[in-house]
């Protein structure tokens, strides 16, 4: 997975269970970190790329959405 250009890029499990709004901010604290933590010093442990991506974003959400 790469940058994603629109919700329709979303994984499954973020587009089937996500509110409009808060797809576009998963879609786009991915794609900062995406971006940010392409150089791997930058990460934690032997996490990829993506798996640093996608953390980013659910927090996010959370952040966004704290109950």
């Amino acid at each position: 997975m790469a940058i994603q250009k629109n919700n329709n890029d979303l994984l499954d499990s973020v587009k089937n269970h996500l509110p409009s709004h808060a797809k576009d901010i998963y879609r786009e604290a991915f794609n900062h970190a995406f971006e940010q933590y392409k150089d791997a010093d930058k990460r934690r442990g032997n996490n990829s790329r993506e798996t640093v991506a996608h953390t980013v974003a659910w927090s996010a959400i959370e952040k966004k959405y704290h109950k």
